[in-house]
């Protein structure tokens, strides 16, 4: 919590409490009991109000708390505010030597002295139970901010390490089958160089906001798509299709990729009609995503498929969802699927 606030927060407590006493004073005007007396109460106020209460409340606030409620010693605890109560209140009944001239706590004796003093200690320790409490509340507001934070830089290690796993031989091999292309078909060589400039346009630059609106995501799965059936004349190496209406749906950015990219590297038969099949669903509150490869089978393979970028796609998927997803993650007949659906209100 930001210091002004923690300010403000104690300056509107320590208000209230002068009100209260405000109060109190109208109230004792009101029975007659203190006529034209207005100095000598504000006196007894400060001594057996004030000073008691601000001795309690930051004795509880800067010490009690840390060093015995957080370790949850709650019984020394108890006894330590009970004794900083009643020297708060002798405090403050000395103080009124200061204030009126004389010591209203020990003029009449010792014992009126104590009674006196046990009964005054209900201020001290109300306004102690108050200071652990206020301090309990800054500090558990902290906390959370401070997992908040944590949770959003651990998002962002996260995003720039599944970013970072993004194939290589991808961005080399499109390039080299660009270049065979510029001398079959230029203006095809053109085209393709445009749809890469725009991909790396993409991970550079628009995959650094919170979200995005799902169509710039289908855009660039659609020339990812485009670029890697570069290198087959198999028109149903790919099947990609997307139903529902998704105008106003927002995603972040990079979420469906890694799936995507997975499943290239590991359907490597360019040959195999159907060999990809990746599909959106879209309908008022839920995406449907599938990703389905059919792969040859090899023991390295599927030792692939459960590393650590499945790995890091999960937690990323746990910090931004949590239980608004589910993830479906199968291997039947050669053929390895994906499935993610995730709740989502139009915006």
């Amino acid at each position: 919590m930001k210091k002004s606030a923690v300010i403000v927060i104690h300056a509107a407590y320590w208000f209230c409490f002068i009100m209260l006493l405000f109060f109190a004073y109208k109230l004792v005007v009101q029975t007659n009991m203190v006529v034209g007396r207005t100095l000598y109460f504000v006196h007894l106020s400060v001594g057996f109000a004030i000073v008691p209460g601000l001795i309690g409340f930051y004795t509880a606030y800067t010490w009690l708390f840390n060093s015995f409620l957080q370790r949850k010693r709650i019984l020394l605890l108890s006894l330590l505010v009970l004794a900083v109560a009643y020297a708060a209140t002798t405090i403050g009944g000395f103080s009124l030597r200061y204030l009126v001239g004389r010591n209203l706590l020990f003029d009449d004796g010792p014992v009126l002295a104590v009674m006196i003093t046990l009964f005054m200690s209900v201020i001290p320790l109300v306004n102690s139970l108050f200071g652990l409490g206020m301090r309990g509340f800054i500090t558990w507001y902290g906390d959370i901010k401070l997992k908040e934070e944590l949770s959003r830089k651990n998002h962002e290690t996260e995003l720039a390490l599944i970013r970072s796993q993004i194939d290589p031989h991808f961005l080399f091999n499109t390039l080299n089958n660009i270049d065979v292309l510029i001398e079959l078909d230029p203006v095809k060589a053109s085209e393709y160089l445009n749809m890469l400039s725009d991909i790396m346009r993409f991970m550079l630059y628009e995959t650094k906001t919170e979200k995005i609106p799902v169509a710039r995501e289908l855009q660039y799965i659609e020339k990812y798509i485009a670029l890697q059936k570069i290198r087959t004349s198999n028109d149903s190496y790919v099947i990609y299709t997307v139903d529902g209406n998704y105008d106003q749906v927002s995603v972040e950015p990079m979420l469906f990729i890694p799936f995507i990219e997975n499943a290239f590297k590991h359907a490597e038969n360019t040959h195999i009609e159907n060999a990809i099949l990746i599909s959106f669903s879209f309908t008022e509150r839920r995406l449907t995503f599938t990703c389905k490869n059919k792969y040859i089978t090899h023991p390295k393979r599927h030792k692939a498929y459960s590393g650590i970028g499945n790995d890091l796609i999960k937690r990323r998927l746990q910090l931004l969802f949590d239980e608004k997803h589910t993830l479906s993650i199968s291997d039947e007949n050669e053929m390895y699927i994906i499935t993610l659906t995730i709740e989502h209100s139009n915006n």
